[in-house]
């Protein structure tokens, strides 16, 4: 395929762009359902009535602060870590042309926990460890992007896998090496190490979120340059597309998402890998339509995760870490065959 052919073609997508639209209405009244379940179910239910007067006519009973302090941040904390987590597995797999690529596969997540947990076991608990997650983040990506790279034949996707892998392994030994020696830092993260929702208000989310909204915008910005980008990137720039800032612009994006969704909620993994592969299916290759599906979907599962994570053994709960990888990893598994055999 050269780059005329592909000029002469409009950006093909697998359905309408009235229907697409219509999915996406469809995709947020089932994200609004989601909300309201993840604050009305828990440890106690809580009746929809309730949950109105909390908003609106707050008295300061019990239930009014569960409601304001846990529940509802928890629910806003779900949606906007899914949505950054499937944004970036799209983007990753878009830029790499790997179906097997996601920040967790990679070992991105993995980079910034480790920071984190280094800031915390030199530093102490109690301060801000966003800066510390986007450098981590960020080193990560570079060393699995050099790594991948080695070699007469460049970076490919097996070996861009492969050097991720080898990574993570590496990462994720000296994050447990260093809760063994600090069991301080051990009891302070040992359920955010694990992917956890629990324990976050509102006032410990507002510093992060500025930083997922200029992720998620600079995502949505790239959506036809990534399109042309998953083609080839000869032909990309065949037709006159500025590879390198695109790659650049994308990869600051990554880390933004990553790293925001590791400072908040911990590594939680497969969200970015499975997300990505089922909005493909349903809307196409355009990722015009792709990123605002993957922030829907994502926010979807990880909600539905979130909720079967306090549901399962209430009243107490598992880390929502546990319950993706339930899913995300007889996934993985099933789609690394699929390819072996193709």
């Amino acid at each position: 395929m050269d780059a005329k052919s592909v000029q002469a073609q409009p950006l093909a997508i697998s359905k309408s762009p009235v229907s697409l639209a219509l999915g996406l209405g469809l995709g947020i009244g089932v994200l609004l359902v989601c909300l309201l379940c993840s604050i009305l179910l828990g440890a106690a239910d809580i009746s929809p009535a309730t949950v109105w007067q909390a908003i609106f006519q707050f008295d300061g009973s019990t239930e009014h602060l569960i409601i304001r302090t846990v529940r509802l941040p928890r629910a806003i904390l779900a949606v906007v870590v899914g949505a950054a987590l499937a944004v970036a597995g799209a983007i990753t797999q878009g830029l790499t042309r790997n179906p097997l690529a996601a920040p967790d596969i990679l070992g991105i997540d993995m980079g910034a926990a480790l920071a984190v947990v280094l800031a915390i076991f030199f530093l102490g608990s109690g301060g801000s460890y966003v800066g510390f997650a986007f450098a981590g983040a960020a080193i990560a990506a570079i060393t699995v992007y050099w790594m991948g790279s080695l070699g007469r034949s460049g970076l490919t996707p097996l070996k861009l896998v492969i050097a991720g892998a080898a990574i993570w392994y590496l990462l994720s030994s000296l994050t447990y090496g260093i809760l063994i020696l600090s069991q301080r830092t051990l009891d302070e993260i040992r359920f955010w190490l694990a992917g956890s929702l629990a324990g976050q208000d509102m006032a410990s989310m507002l510093p992060v979120l500025p930083y997922i909204a200029l992720g998620l915008v600079a995502s949505l910005a790239l959506g036809r340059q990534l399109t042309l980008m998953s083609l080839g990137e000869e032909v990309a720039q065949g037709l006159g597309l500025q590879t390198a800032w695109v790659k650049a612009g994308a990869a600051i994006a990554v880390v933004l998402l990553a790293g925001s969704s590791v400072a908040l909620a911990g590594p939680i993994s497969f969200v970015g890998l499975v997300v990505p592969h089922v909005v493909r299916f349903a809307v196409g290759v355009d990722y015009r339509w792709i990123l605002p599906y993957s922030m829907l979907f994502g926010g979807i599962l990880l909600s539905v995760a979130d909720l079967a994570a306090r549901l399962i053994i209430r009243p107490q709960e598992l880390p929502v870490g546990i319950m993706t990888a339930l899913v995300g990893a007889p996934f993985f598994i099933c789609l690394a065959k699929s390819k072996i055999k193709r």
